[in-house]
């Protein structure tokens, strides 16, 4: 029987390099029982799927150790009993821990190398001599001080000898060795220079003692090639630490501390000791710990921190909470039902650790120039050696080893082994933090070249619950009459059209059926509802109810045609015989939907929306959001037919979508894209989850994917390019022009490359989406209504509202948004030195709405006229 595939997650110690990255996950891989291993260079860490069996990582570990490095696995456990939840590592922490152990280096260093520097070139530079220590006459005693010095720095360095000749002697160099063998290469030739020295005077030849000074020492070489190294590692530690931002946040977000009720009584604990099935108490101001269910109490919930949306939503008892997720407002008791590593911020944590730790086909690439690139480097710093020695300058050896030295302290494996990972971690935290969460390397990478969008209409491009979007009016028929009928008589149904209608009733007119006497309740299949309210007897449905109950509707079925023919249910009501009007309902369009097709299209990328719905809603529905091409009608395996047709056609496709019946297609399409609001199974099969539910994160998303490829391809061009540039210089090619590379500028270049590589990387931080491809078609949402004597058109209300709290041409825009973004209001107007705003308004639109808008984007009505 096979066994199940598991996943372990190593700290890997010891690795410097990509070349590094190479031996490791080569060691890795070919142990028996491993199916796949990832190293990540600049998280020090490996994903390995193993066999589930622990002699297994016995052998990674004892595999990796003779290769030259060390590894330790970590914890993995997941809770779902009570019992202590695993805490997560924060990466900030050991990020904190590599730059105070670079900058203890780096200080040890300049102790020992800035006077090893001056002894060696401050009389070539003029620099002021150090008594004791000049003149021919002193010349021992400073070349003796030089060695003690250079042997100080090594020591201080000694990381650089131990792994670089350990991995040399395991046939697997790496950038240490080359740094030790340039460096130790200096030394040992300094040392020699030394003997001479001693040897000369030692013969009462002063003149061969200065000579052998002078053309064989190079201490200041040996130690200033460390220093400088260790400036740019310390650099980039700290540049490296910038990239983990976005993880130590979300891990920040989950507060420390939880208040369960323990023998009836409130007590303070850990967060990582709160246990399923636990009773926890929420304040206002206190953020909620863990994820579950309230069971009493109501609060207002600010979830930005996991959706991105950026107003609360009220929570009452039977309602789900997220842990992280703060209450504003209010006070409630909940049952924590996911604690430790099974809450959706810990999954959000995995999914963005995980997608860092994987490797893009473009970095494949790299590792495979990295696996070799040592081996090369050596090569040529040997023939380097043997042509300047035997050919260019017969017998010496002071300028073969300075160009040897140089080829090997100037080639940098480092800028290409960090090139791809520090882009797709800073990429992928920064789509996190947008509230995209990309689950591997690989997805964010081949969304870059999609070239269709597959989106599918219910939850994805509409809203996924219908709502009422027009009123119609029959003549001498106010709006009340019609919603208190249509309120008390829909509530005895369970349909979603009719808590659509009771949703609307309850926001337009609270309470407007609270009185009501419902009897005689009826559901007609295929028609409607009939009843008895307060005595009259109504009827609501479709026109062939209305029909069969001999209600007329002559002067509303041209509204009721309208409707339909906008793919909206028209639901007539009428009252002892009599129409009342008609209700349009709908699964609307979602706001931000046309926008982001239209930022699709003008990125060059063909968008399709697939549907299980008639045709002629699905048209309806496609000329408000204006995708290229719909296809009705089509079952689940039909999407992912669908899907697969397109890429037998040579394209590049993405599905977008939210439930059950589009897993197949999520799985089947290049890159799965799913609605965080959708079910679980669809964002299992998902590559990338939104966690907003805004179609316009999957614009969004891609230019991400599109903005990091940009940053991998500039620093991969600056890794190759600086080593095919560098390298032949440090051999001495423009030697005839005059041109050389001392070592220490060598060293220098070679440890600020990797610095810019990571600082390239890091621009990727103030990235931002763009905010639009073309102008959005307007919101299928407006609600239309006609009164008595006005049918099929809206009656317009111009209305000036007082508002305080207004500053600058910022909240200006903000009041202008806010009340835009209103149902049914057009032409605002608002002005900065009245403090006023004017605007039309139609006959639904309340008082309180326009109030409301303006107070949730943080300002104050202080009258409406």
């Amino acid at each position: 029987m096979a066994q199940t595939q598991r996943r372990e997650t190593f700290d890997i110690r010891g690795m410097t390099c990509a070349a590094c990255e190479a031996r490791v996950q080569r060691s890795a891989a070919a142990v028996k029982g491993v199916s796949e291993a990832s190293v990540n260079l600049l998280k020090n860490s490996m994903e390995l799927s193993y066999d589930g069996d622990p002699k297994t990582i016995d052998a990674v570990v004892a595999a990796i150790d003779r290769a030259g490095y060390g590894a330790v696995p970590r914890s993995t456990g997941r809770v779902t009993t009570r019992q202590k939840a695993p805490a997560f590592v924060d990466p900030k922490v050991n990020a904190q821990k590599a730059v105070r152990a670079r900058r203890n280096q780096l200080v040890g260093s300049l102790v020992f190398g800035v006077p090893l520097f001056y002894l060696a070139m401050g009389p070539m530079l003029g620099w002021p001599e150090v008594p004791g220590l000049d003149g021919m006459g002193n010349m021992m005693a400073a070349a003796v001080t030089q060695l003690l010095l250079a042997v100080c720095v090594m020591f201080v360095n000694r990381s650089y000898f131990t792994m670089g000749f350990k991995t040399l002697l395991h046939g697997s160099p790496n950038m240490d060795s080359l740094i030790a063998i340039g460096s130790a290469a200096s030394f040992g030739y300094s040392l020699v220079g030394v003997y001479q020295m001693a040897f000369a005077l030692g013969h009462m030849d002063v003149g061969a003692a200065h000579d052998a000074m002078m053309h064989a020492l190079f201490f200041d070489s040996a130690g200033t090639i460390l220093v400088l190294i260790t400036l740019g590692k310390y650099f980039e530690a700290r540049a490296k630490g910038k990239t983990t931002s976005s993880i130590s946040a979300l891990i920040d977000l989950a507060p420390k501390e939880a208040t369960v009720v323990r023998g009836g009584e409130e007590v303070k604990i850990p967060t990582g000791e709160v246990s399923v099935g636990d009773r926890v108490v929420v304040r206002a101001g206190e953020s909620v710990p863990v994820d579950g269910v309230v069971v009493e109490g109501s609060a207002s919930v600010d979830e930005s921190a996991i959706t991105g949306e950026p107003l609360p939503v009220e929570k009452a008892a039977g309602d789900t909470v997220t842990g992280a997720t703060v209450s504003r407002r209010g006070w409630f008791a909940m049952e924590a039902s996911a604690v430790g590593a099974d809450t959706t911020l810990a999954r959000i944590i995995r999914l963005v650790d995980e997608a860092t730790s994987s490797k893009a086909p473009i970095e494949r690439q790299a590792d495979r120039i990295a696996g070799v690139f040592v081996p090369v480097v050596l090569g040529i710093a040997a023939v380097t050696f043997v042509a300047w020695v035997a050919l260019l300058v017969p017998g010496d050896l002071a300028t073969a080893i300075n160009h040897a030295v140089s080829v090997l302290v100037i080639s940098c494996p480092c800028a290409l082994g960090l090139a791809t990972p520090t882009a797709v971690m800073v990429g992928t935290e920064r789509g996190a933090k947008a509230g995209i969460l990309v689950k591997s390397a690989e997805a964010l990478e081949t969304a870059g070249s999609l070239d269709t969008v597959v989106l599918d209409k219910t939850g994805t491009i509409t809203a996924g619950t219908p709502e009422v979007t027009d009123l119609r009016l029959a003549p001498g028929i106010t709006k009340r009459d019609l919603l208190r009928v249509a309120a008390a008589l829909e509530r005895k149904s369970e349909h979603p059209l009719a808590e659509a209608v009771c949703a609307y009733a309850d926001e337009e007119a609270p309470g407007v059926d609270a009185t009501a006497e419902v009897t005689d309740f009826t559901q007609v299949a295929g028609g409607g509802l009939v009843a008895t309210v307060d005595g009259h007897a109504v009827v609501a449905g479709n026109a062939r109810l209305m029909g069969q109950r001999g209600i007329d509707l002559t002067d509303l079925s041209a509204d009721a045609d309208a409707l339909a023919a906008q793919a909206k249910t028209p639901l007539s009501f009428a009252s002892d015989g009599r129409a009342l009007g008609v209700v349009g309902v709908a699964d609307v369009v979602k706001p931000t939907s046309a926008d982001a097709i239209a930022r699709l299209r003008a990125m060059g990328i063909r968008t399709v929306m697939l549907t299980g719905d008639q045709e002629r809603t699905a048209h309806a529905i496609a000329s408000q959001v204006g995708v290229d091409e719909v296809v009705a009608g089509v079952l689940p395996d039909q999407k992912e037919r669908k899907v697969h047709d397109l890429q037998r056609q040579g394209h590049r496709v993405a599905m977008v979508g939210d439930g059950i019946n589009d897993a197949p297609a999520l799985a089947r399409a290049d890159v799965g894209i799913a609605i965080g609001a959708g079910t679980d199974v669809a964002i299992e099969s998902a590559d990338v989850v939104l966690m907003r539910s805004d179609p316009g994160d999957v614009a969004t998303a891609i230019e991400l994917s599109r903005a990091t490829m940009r940053d991998i391809r500039q620093n991969l061009f600056w890794a190759l390019f600086y080593n095919a540039i560098c390298i032949p210089v440090a051999m001495g090619a423009l030697t005839p022009l005059g041109i050389t590379l001392n070592p220490m500028i060598g060293a220098a270049a070679m440890g600020f490359s990797s610095v810019f590589v990571v600082s390239n990387a890091l621009r990727l931080f103030a990235w931002r989406p763009s905010t639009g491809g073309a102008p959005a078609a307007t919101p299928p949402t407006a609600i239309a209504t006609s009164v008595e004597g006005k049918e099929g058109n809206e009656t317009m209300t111009t209305k000036t509202l007082d508002i305080e709290g207004m500053m600058c041409d910022h909240c200006v825009q903000h009041v202008t948004q806010a009340l835009e973004g209103v149902r049914g209001v057009k032409n605002v107007h608002v002005s900065l030195e009245d403090h006023k705003a004017t605007l039309e308004a139609g006959a639904l639109v309340s008082n309180k709405r326009l109030e409301n808008a303006v107070e949730d984007a943080g300002y104050k009505v202080t009258g409406i006229a």
